[in-house]
């Protein structure tokens, strides 16, 4: 067994600050959706993943692994959702044990609705906080860590 390999002082402060960011971030966003077009940051997650999808649907796998979420949590998302009418279920052809998760017109219409403020949201809280360069300074930053995070889980690390 390896020593644990403590975050120094610097590292420390860094992982916290980005922690109560993402806390933050996240709660501000999902206020800002809830308060204007009454989706959650979730719901919002799950249509942006719909309506990208070719003919706004995709098995429900598929919507975990882009989601990166739990089945479980996937499963109640999605019924709380289709409760409101912005997904239902349909059928898969080509699986008889298998559905889709579809976006309806209600579904359309409310992430149509919510994508101009939470675009702006997104905007003022985060690219008008950083210089032009800073912008790919995050994505590379973005990326890294997330290359680091498959390599590590995959075992390749």
């Amino acid at each position: 067994m390896t020593e644990t390999r403590w975050l120094d002082d610097e590292e420390q402060r860094a992982w916290r600050a980005y922690l109560r960011m993402q806390a933050r971030l996240a709660a501000a966003l999902n206020r800002q959706l809830q308060a204007t077009s009454k989706l959650s940051l979730a719901d919002y997650g799950v249509l942006v993943q719909l309506t990208e999808a070719p003919q706004g649907r995709l098995r429900p796998y598929e919507l975990q692994r882009a989601l990166d979420w739990e089945q479980s949590r996937l499963s109640h998302q999605l019924r709380r959702m289709q409760q409101r009418g912005l997904v239902t279920r349909e059928a898969c052809p080509e699986d008889a044990r298998g559905a889709y998760v579809v976006v309806t017109e209600t579904g359309r219409r409310a992430i149509a609705a919510a994508a101009p403020g939470h675009v702006q949201a997104v905007r003022e809280l985060v690219f008008d906080a950083l210089e032009p360069g800073q912008v790919a300074v995050l994505r590379r930053l973005a990326t890294q860590v997330l290359d680091r995070i498959e390599a590590v889980t995959n075992g390749n690390a």
